[in-house]
C-alpha cells in the first residue's frame, strides 16, 4: 500500500466528533515526520465523501486555512455540524475532541 492509501485509509477511522492532527496521522501511517506529505495527500483527496479529511487539523488544534473543500470556514463548519466545538478564531480543543486511536 503506497503512502497515500495508508493516509486515506486512517483518516477514513476517524470517528465523527472526533480530530486528528497531521501528525496523528503520519505516525498512524509509519512515519511521524510526514506530517506535510498527510497535508498535500488530503488536499488531493480523491473522496471526500468517505475520506473526512475536514477531521484533521494542525497540532495545536487549529483548522486548516486550505481546506480544499471550502475554506476554512468550511471546515469549522463541518466539525460543528458533528458536535465538534470551534472556536471563533478556529482552533479545536485537542483535549476533548483528539481522536484515541489506542485501538488500531
Amino acid at each position: 500500500m503506497n503512502t497515500f492509501a495508508k493516509i486515506y485509509e486512517i483518516v477514513r477511522q476517524i470517528p465523527k466528533g472526533s480530530v486528528a492532527t497531521y501528525g496523528d496521522v503520519a505516525f498512524l501511517a509509519g512515519n511521524p515526520r510526514l506530517a506535510r506529505v498527510v497535508g498535500y495527500a488530503l488536499h488531493q483527496n480523491p473522496d471526500p465523501e468517505t475520506i473526512k479529511c475536514h477531521r484533521v487539523v494542525n497540532r495545536e488544534g487549529r483548522v486548516s486555512s486550505a481546506f480544499v473543500f471550502g475554506g476554512e470556514n468550511e471546515q469549522i463548519r463541518r466539525l460543528r455540524q458533528e458536535g465538534v466545538e470551534v472556536s471563533d478564531d478556529g482552533f479545536v480543543d485537542l483535549q476533548k475532541y483528539r481522536w484515541n486511536f489506542g485501538n488500531i
